[in-house]
C-alpha cells in the first residue's frame, strides 16, 4: 500500500494534534511534519517533500494563501480554515489549491480531501460549494451547455453541484463509492472537466443544479 505523506501547517497546536490523530489513524496516511507558521511550512515542504500540505490561512510570517501560491506547482495543497470567505476560496483555487475545507467539516471530509488531492481531484466543503458556483455561472442569457451525459451521470453531476462527497452520493444512490468514482471519471472525460468543481460548474451552467437545491442528503 502506498502511504500518503502529509505536512500540517497551522498556528494552533491543538488543531495540529487533532489533524495528526485523524490522519495517522488511516492505514494509507502518515503525518511527516508540522509547522506553526507559513514560512516554516514552505521550508519543511521543500525539505520533506510531502505528498499533501494542509495549510491554515491565518498564520504568522506567511499566510496559507501565500503558502499555496509558493508550493502548488510542486505539492498538493489543501487549505483548511475557520474562515468562510469568498475571497479566500477564490484566491486559494486561483493559486492552485487542491481543496478548500472548513475546520468544522469534520474528520471524514478531511480524509476525503487528502485522498481527492492524491487522485487529482478538488474537494470543497459542501457548506460553500453552492455559493462559490453562483459566481462561476454565466449570465442567464448564455446558451445552455451541451448535455452529453446519461441519466445516471446527470444525477451524479447534480449531486456534485450540491456539494455532496463521493461517499454521500453513493449512499444517496445506493451504489458503491467505486461506482461513483467511475461515473465521475466518465463525466470528466465527456465534459473535459479538470475536477469535480468543473463538473459542478457545468451542472449550474446547464440548469441542472439550482440555488434552492439541498446540499446534504
Amino acid at each position: 500500500m502506498t502511504t500518503t505523506r502529509i505536512l500540517i501547517a497551522d498556528d494552533q497546536e491543538d488543531i495540529r494534534n487533532g489533524f495528526r490523530l485523524i490522519l495517522d489513524s488511516q492505514p494509507d496516511m502518515t503525518v511527516v511534519g508540522e509547522a506553526a507558521d507559513g514560512a516554516t511550512a514552505v521550508g519543511l515542504a521543500r525539505t520533506l517533500r510531502p505528498d499533501v500540505v494542509l495549510a491554515d490561512i491565518r498564520m504568522p510570517r506567511l499566510d496559507g494563501l501565500e503558502v499555496t501560491r509558493q508550493l502548488a506547482a510542486s505539492t498538493r495543497v489543501v487549505v483548511v480554515t475557520t474562515f468562510d470567505l469568498d475571497d479566500y476560496v477564490h484566491t486559494a483555487l486561483r493559486h492552485g489549491a487542491c481543496g478548500f475545507l472548513l475546520k468544522r467539516s469534520g474528520p471524514t471530509l478531511l480524509i476525503e480531501a487528502v485522498r481527492a488531492a492524491m487522485a487529482g481531484d478538488t474537494l470543497i466543503s459542501p457548506q460553500i460549494t453552492v455559493r462559490l458556483l453562483r459566481h462561476l455561472t454565466p449570465p442567464v442569457a448564455a446558451a445552455p451547455a451541451p448535455d452529453p451525459l446519461t441519466t445516471r451521470e446527470r444525477e451524479i453531476a447534480r449531486l456534485v453541484a450540491q456539494g455532496l462527497t463521493n461517499a454521500e452520493i453513493a449512499a444517496r444512490l445506493v451504489v458503491t463509492a467505486g461506482t461513483v468514482k467511475t461515473h465521475l471519471a466518465n463525466i470528466q472525460g465527456k465534459l473535459d472537466a479538470r475536477n469535480r468543481v468543473g463538473i459542478a460548474a457545468w451542472a449550474w451552467e446547464s440548469g441542472l443544479a439550482t440555488p434552492g437545491a439541498a446540499q446534504t442528503p
